[in-house]
């Protein structure tokens, strides 16, 4: 990637990635304007400061404009949120593949529990033979 591509890209995740601005985008997704009270309560748990802040900066960057019957994307912001309409899918597999995971260690615990009682011993192993290192107080806590 060229220096003034790794610039637009920077920019454009600078902007993305301030607190909100991507659910306020994806709030006004289906292409109905919305209020300010309404698109607060779209996006959920935004203090107005913040929404206020958030839709300026969009506003700026050309992908949020405001109407008469309130805020809505742009024809760039429509075709920034159809390029990221992939992440719904991922999300979708992704958070399946999450609670599989999550699923998976509790469910093999008791196995885990059981392995680990005739296991109990092997700690003095570890007396048997020095350690690599010494330990210290503040270093070996993380």
């Amino acid at each position: 990637m060229s220096t003034k591509e790794n610039a637009a890209i920077s920019q454009l995740l600078a902007l993305l990635e301030a607190r909100y601005a991507l659910r306020v985008l994806w709030a006004l997704r289906d292409g109905h304007a919305q209020t300010f009270r309404l698109l607060q309560d779209s996006v959920g748990g935004i203090t107005p400061n913040t929404l206020n802040t958030r839709i300026k900066e969009l506003r700026e960057a050309g992908v949020v404009s405001h109407g008469s019957d309130g805020y809505c994307l742009t024809l760039s912001g429509q075709d920034l949120l159809k390029r990221l309409s992939d992440l719904q899918a991922f999300a979708a597999k992704w958070q399946l593949g999450q609670s599989k995971k999550a699923a998976g260690p509790a469910a093999a615990q008791p196995a885990s529990a059981e392995a680990a009682s005739p296991a109990a011993p092997a700690p003095s192993a570890p007396d048997a033979t020095p350690p690599a290192t010494p330990p210290s107080g503040s270093d070996s806590q993380g």
